[in-house]
């Protein structure tokens, strides 16, 4: 089971490509929901309010994907396609890739449109830091205050990640792991005596 993914670190730094006075900004943000996207792309617009174009696509998600390709009033499949493609090429999510054009002038075409939209991509994140992931499933485990010492020894034990936790006389810690030891750690506290454990969506 892959339980993997990659993405970028941080926000890439703006990068610029020219082609034929056109100027295209290119950037790159790491995103897990269409509400981060919305915001990005309402920053990136007021930033450059004089742009002709705002292009962008988007994928996010690691079992089920979802994705957008935008052209923004470029000819169909000039802008948005390109930019997803380069999403794919690096084995990308939870990604957003935006290129803003200022138009010089000079009509690029098609094919111009297509190669200056993929570079402006590509440079944006070939800018970021792609890191890789793991797919983690999350659990709530409820228990009372004498059972502690047992389930802290296989959290311990299987070094997992405590995400939070509400310690008084009946607990509750919610923890992580990665999705290929999920059914194991169930299993482990599903079968202690006094202690609940439930997936976290």
């Amino acid at each position: 089971m892959k339980d993997t993914y990659k993405t970028i670190a941080y926000p890439s730094e703006e990068i610029l490509f020219k082609e034929k006075n056109s100027k295209f900004f290119g950037y790159a943000f790491p995103v897990t929901s269409e509400e981060e996207i919305k915001k990005h792309l309402e920053i990136i617009r007021k930033h450059h309010y004089n742009a002709v174009h705002c292009c962008y696509a988007f994928q996010i998600g690691t079992d089920k994907i979802q994705f957008r390709a935008n052209d923004d009033g470029e000819p169909s499949n000039t802008a948005g396609a390109p930019i997803y493609g380069q999403i794919q090429s690096y084995g990308l999510t939870n990604i957003l890739v935006v290129v803003v054009r200022y138009f010089g002038g000079i009509k690029l075409g098609v094919g111009g449109l297509i190669c200056a939209y993929r570079t402006s991509a590509q440079m944006a994140l070939e800018a970021a830091e792609i890191i890789e992931k793991t797919v983690n499933t999350n659990y709530s485990i409820s228990f009372n205050y004498t059972n502690m010492n047992k389930v802290m020894r296989v959290i311990k034990e299987k070094n997992l990640e405590i995400i939070s936790q509400k310690m008084e006389t009946s607990c509750e810690i919610e923890i992580t792991t990665r999705k290929k030891n999920a059914e194991t750690i169930f299993n482990i506290f599903n079968s202690m005596y006094e202690i609940n454990i439930k997936l976290i969506d």
